[in-house]
């Protein structure tokens, strides 16, 4: 046999027994055509040229904007939109835990600007109504996010399976969110609101929330580029955002190994 051939058998060995160790798809990488945006901090970040600051504050209509799709019914639990690179890598990820009889399904995707406000309003004027306005805002900002701060904004963030933290702390929630800490990072996905005992800021945990790094990153720091207080405004309570220090508080209290892309 020839040295090409024994070269050949050994390569195609030790791929296999490699897939058979644990072999996992590698993150996707993105192509984006990009542009550069300027602010104090740095000069030369680069972002995808179709985003702008409408964008990050959730004030554009994601149902008629090409880049968006709707989730199959199968695996949503109303009608919900996300952009088109996060379900195609949700799906990948879906697909790879029904091997291990573990399924997901997304209850929340996009919510642009004025779904937001629907749902502060409701806490503001009615659920919580009884509270003073500041602690009215800190009560409502345990969960909920102020409309033009949310990440759900961007449709790159989800919520999946439940809406309580103890759904994943037992029986088959605890299984599809230790599946989710083992594995979800392959397919590009990280929980964003962790547990707040080592300083994290801001928002409750949220073991449901996961968000689309390879996109939420770069609109991440495209909204502490560009964006300050003066944009946030438009419904009832929106004075409260400097004294709670929005921004930095809620906004950039996330995950701390995401915060690090």
């Amino acid at each position: 046999m020839g040295i090409y051939k024994i070269l050949l058998k050994l390569i195609v060995i030790l791929f296999f027994f490699g897939c058979f160790n644990g072999c996992k798809p590698a993150p996707k990488k993105i192509a984006i055509q990009t542009t550069e945006v300027s602010n104090e901090k740095d000069s030369t970040l680069l972002f995808p040229k179709y985003l702008n600051i409408n964008y990050v504050l959730g004030k554009f209509n994601y149902t008629e904007n090409s880049d968006f799709t709707v989730v199959p019914k199968e695996n949503s639990s109303k009608k919900i939109y996300l952009r088109k690179e996060v379900l195609e890598a949700f799906l990948e990820m879906n697909t790879a835990a029904l091997k291990e009889d573990i399924s997901f399904t997304i209850l929340s995707g996009t919510r642009n600007f004025d779904h937001q406000k629907r749902i502060w309003d409701y806490k503001w004027n009615d659920k919580y109504k009884n509270l003073p306005p500041l602690k009215r805002a800190k009560k409502i900002l345990e969960f909920s996010s102020m409309p033009s701060t949310s990440r759900h904004h961007w449709g790159t963030d989800m919520d999946i399976n439940s809406l309580t933290n103890s759904y994943f702390t037992q029986g088959k929630g605890l299984k599809e969110y230790n599946w989710l800490l083992q594995n979800a990072h392959t397919y590009g996905f990280y929980q964003v609101y962790t547990s707040k005992e080592n300083g994290r800021t801001g928002y409750s945990e949220e073991k449901w929330h996961w968000t689309y790094l390879p996109l939420s990153a770069l609109y991440f720091k495209y909204y502490n580029a560009k964006v300050d207080l003066k944009n946030i405004n438009g419904f009832e309570g929106f004075s409260y955002a400097k004294e709670l220090n929005v921004v930095e508080e809620y906004v950039n209290g996330i995950n701390p190994k995401i915060l690090k892309n």
